[in-house]
């Protein structure tokens, strides 16, 4: 079976971190399938372009370990061509992935990306699949509902990255008989129970802190607020917390300005993206993770640090409760900093079982890949068996 797959859910020279479990899955399948990355990356003209995109400049010739990957320039304007950008995303490709020649094509982000595959699609008279990541649903662009609910309409398969998403994929139009969730998973041969105390001697951790982290895009739509006021409302009460906000993303001065407003700029250190290794020790490091999301798919924060036997404050939202519950840290209310702070103290006032923590979701990628070659299989197996 060949694939193309297209997607901008993927790493970039710009941003080697995004589109982590796209990766983790495609690099997995790439071993056992013919596969290439076909990504359509908009470009708008240079005196168009907005000030927060001015420092995006991605390499073309960018090579990513183990997935071959073939970046794409397609001409769009800002906010003004949103509802054409599938169009013109799949005029660009559209030779590039004839001439690979696929079976099947498989798609991460619904819109553009989504449509830009289904028109590909269309044009080549192979089946598709569509995967759902969370934010492409949660939150639809103006003038794109329409073109969302047609694609997962006509998808051949929908996958989403939890239940509470597939019930989402339904009420726009996904059939139920054609869609179904694949949770995401981790490497569990890196995350897992590790020794805290040399984890932090190896971070500069001090030993007697109550260490929380944060891993994540610096986007305040992760709570990052609630965050910061929680901590300056602990002030008091849990003098050795200590927060490490692990990442980077267009929040970040934002995210400076409200510690600082907030007097916590001893309680809270920000530190750059980290490989995954690293991000690994971090967990090790902590005495809980935390993400307080106002939305979320199925993110691969929450199950890293379960596996790596951490407990996790998280809030209720998309497919986190599906991941967890009490037995392995505390679930609050988005948008609540109080209730953020109350779950921080209990759970720091509490032992916690690291092993026990590890087996409550213990998925790996190579159990994601297997899910989602099954669904690819099938489902060109009962698009050929309906041409003959």
């Amino acid at each position: 079976m060949r694939v193309a797959v297209i997607t901008r859910y993927f790493p970039t020279s710009h941003e080697p971190w995004a589109g982590h479990s796209a990766y983790q899955t495609l690099r997995i399948l790439a071993k056992r399938l013919e596969m290439k990355v076909f990504y359509p990356e908009s470009q708008y003209p240079p005196l168009l372009t907005p000030k927060s995109r001015a420092g995006r400049k991605i390499d073309f010739s960018h090579r990513v370990a183990e997935v071959e990957v073939e970046y794409i320039p397609y001409l769009a304007f800002p906010a003004v061509s949103r509802p054409m950008n599938g169009f013109s995303a799949a005029r660009s490709i559209l030779s590039r992935v004839r001439a690979y020649r696929p079976d099947i094509i498989l798609n991460y982000i619904i819109y553009p990306d989504g449509d830009a595959a289904l028109r590909v699609a269309h044009a080549l008279r192979i089946p598709f699949v569509v995967t759902a990541i969370g934010s492409d649903l949660n939150v639809i662009p103006p003038l794109c509902r329409s073109l969302t609910c047609r694609v997962l309409r006509d998808a051949d398969f929908t996958i989403t990255v939890s239940g509470d998403l597939l019930r989402t994929a339904h009420a726009l139009g996904a059939p139920v008989e054609r869609s179904g969730a694949i949770l995401n998973g981790c490497d569990t041969s890196i995350f897992h129970p590790r020794d805290r105390a040399q984890a932090r001697e190896a971070l500069g951790v001090p030993s007697d802190a109550e260490a929380v982290v944060y891993v994540g895009r610096l986007d305040m739509a992760k709570g990052l607020s609630e965050l910061v006021a929680a901590v300056a409302s602990l002030r008091e009460k849990r003098p050795r917390m200590h927060v490490w906000i692990v990442g980077d993303g267009p929040a970040r001065q934002e995210l400076v300005d409200a510690i600082e407003a907030n007097g916590v700029t001893g309680q809270i250190t920000l530190v750059p993206s980290r490989p995954t290794g690293e991000i690994a020790q971090w967990m090790a490091a902590s005495d809980l993770i935390t993400l307080p999301s106002y939305r979320e798919g199925c993110p691969n924060v929450v199950i890293e640090a379960l596996a790596s036997g951490r407990p996790v404050v998280a809030t209720r939202v998309g497919g986190i409760p599906e991941l967890m519950d009490d037995s392995c840290g505390r679930l609050v209310t988005a948008r609540d900093a109080a209730a953020l702070a109350q779950a921080f103290d209990e759970v720091l006032a509490q032992s916690w079982d690291a092993e026990a923590i590890s087996t409550h979701h213990s998925r790996g990628w190579e159990d994601v890949s297997r899910d989602v070659e099954a669904i690819l299989t099938r489902t060109l197996a009962a698009s050929r068996s309906r041409s003959c």
